[in-house]
C-alpha cells in the first residue's frame, strides 16, 4: 500500500454550525464554547459496522461509533487532508476517513488490533473507499519523539478515542463482577461461570502489552502536567505525553478531536473530560468546541437509550450498593485546535 504523503499546507476547514461567522478568538472558559449535539445512535453500533467492517471487529472492548468518526472527519477536515489516529484500535477513524477521500495513518500498540485494523482498511478499499491508509504498530506516547517525526506540523486532523483509564471493560461475569452478579442471583460462582469469564476476558480486554494505558492507575492532572515522574507512570501522565505529541504533529490551525466519557470505577466518578481538557491546554492547544454525541436514539421527540446488557447489569448492581448513578447516554467529544500563531 502506498504511504500517505504529508500535507505541508493545511486546507481551509469548515467552521462548526454553532460558531459565529466572524473569526473567533481562543476561549478560556467552558461557557464561551460552541456546543453541538450529534445524534450518533439512530442505528446501533453493531449495525453501523455490519458489512462495513470485518466481523472480528466486534471483539474490541472499546470501539468508537462509526457515526462519530464520520461526522468529525466531515466537519474538521477536507478531501485529501491527512488524518491521524494515534490509538486506532480496529481502525474506525481510518476506515471512515478513506471512505471520505482522506489520507489516513493509524498507530496501534497491540499487535492483535493492529492486524485487525489492516484487515478493515483492506476491506474498505475493496468496498470502493478512495483514500489511502496505513497502520503502524507502535506506542502513541512516542509521537514526535521517534514515531512519525517527519509529519511534524503537517497533520490536518487527529481523531481518536483514548482508553477510559483503568475502568472495568468487558463482561460483568469476569473479575469481581462475576462474584457480585452471582451473589445478586443468590447462588455461588460455578466452574461453568469461570470458564465463560475466562473466555470472555480474553476477547474483551485491550491486550497483554506491559505498557497498556488501560492498566495504569489514573493519577492526577497536576502530576501529569509537571511531568517529574516521581510517582511513576499513570494514565494521565501517559496521555499528557500523547497529547504533547499530537500538538507537535498538528498543522497550524489543525484540530485534535477526542471521544471521551466520564466513567465510574470503584464507586468513584472520574472527571475524564475535564482532566483531558486541562492536559490538552497544557500542551498548547486551544479548547475549540464541546460536542455531545448521543448514545441514545432520537425518536418522536424523545431519547430512547440503547444500553448493552453489561451496562444494565452494572447499573443495577451499583444502585443495589447504594451508589448514586445513572445510565450514561452520551459521550463527550472534545475539540482542540493548534493556534495558527504563537501566543504572546
Amino acid at each position: 500500500m502506498a504511504t500517505p504523503r504529508p500535507t505541508t499546507t493545511p486546507r481551509r476547514r469548515r467552521r462548526p454550525d454553532c460558531s459565529p461567522s466572524h473569526a473567533r478568538p481562543a476561549v478560556s472558559r467552558t461557557a464561551d464554547l460552541p456546543l453541538a449535539v450529534w445524534p450518533c445512535a439512530q442505528r446501533t453500533g453493531q449495525w453501523q459496522r455490519h458489512g462495513r467492517y470485518v466481523p472480528e471487529s466486534n471483539r474490541h472492548p472499546a470501539k468508537m461509533l462509526p457515526e462519530i468518526a464520520r461526522r468529525a472527519i466531515s466537519f474538521y477536515s477536507s478531501p485529501g487532508d491527512l488524518v491521524l489516529d494515534p490509538m486506532c484500535g480496529i481502525a474506525t477513524t481510518l476506515v471512515e476517513a478513506i471512505h471520505q477521500d482522506r489520507r489516513a495513518i493509524g498507530v496501534e500498540l497491540e499487535p492483535r488490533w493492529a492486524a485487525l485494523a489492516a484487515k478493515n482498511i483492506e476491506h474498505a478499499r475493496s468496498q470502493g473507499a478512495s483514500g489511502q491508509a496505513m497502520v503502524l504498530e507502535d506506542d502513541a506516547r512516542r509521537l514526535g519523539h521517534g514515531v512519525l517525526d517527519e509529519l511534524a506540523g503537517t497533520v490536518s486532523l487527529i481523531l481518536t478515542s483514548p482508553p477510559y483509564a483503568d475502568t472495568t471493560l468487558g463482561d460483568p461475569r469476569s473479575g469481581k463482577g462475576m462474584a457480585l452478579t452471582r451473589a445478586s442471583e443468590g447462588r455461588p460462582v460455578t466452574a461453568t461461570d469461570r470458564a465463560h469469564a475466562s473466555k470472555v476476558k480474553r476477547s474483551c480486554r485491550y491486550g497483554d502489552s506491559t505498557p497498556c494505558l488501560a492498566r495504569l492507575p489514573y493519577g492526577s492532572v497536576q502530576d501529569a502536567a509537571d511531568g517529574d515522574g516521581e510517582i511513576g507512570e499513570t494514565y494521565l501522565s501517559s496521555m499528557a505525553a500523547v497529547y504533547a505529541g499530537c500538538a507537535r504533529l498538528l498543522a497550524p490551525g489543525g484540530f485534535l478531536v477526542l471521544v471521551t466519557k466520564n466513567m465510574r470505577a470503584g464507586g468513584t466518578l472520574s472527571n475524564l473530560a475535564g482532566d483531558t481538557t486541562r492536559l490538552c491546554q497544557h500542551a498548547g492547544l486551544d479548547y475549540w468546541q464541546h460536542i455531545v454525541a448521543l448514545l441514545a436514539t432520537v425518536r418522536n421527540g424523545e431519547l430512547r437509550p440503547r444500553p448493552s446488557l453489561w451496562q444494565l447489569l452494572n447499573l443495577r448492581h451499583a444502585i443495589a450498593r447504594g451508589e448514586r448513578t445513572h445510565l450514561v447516554c452520551h459521550e463527550d467529544v472534545l475539540v482542540f485546535q493548534r493556534p495558527t500563531r504563537k501566543k504572546g
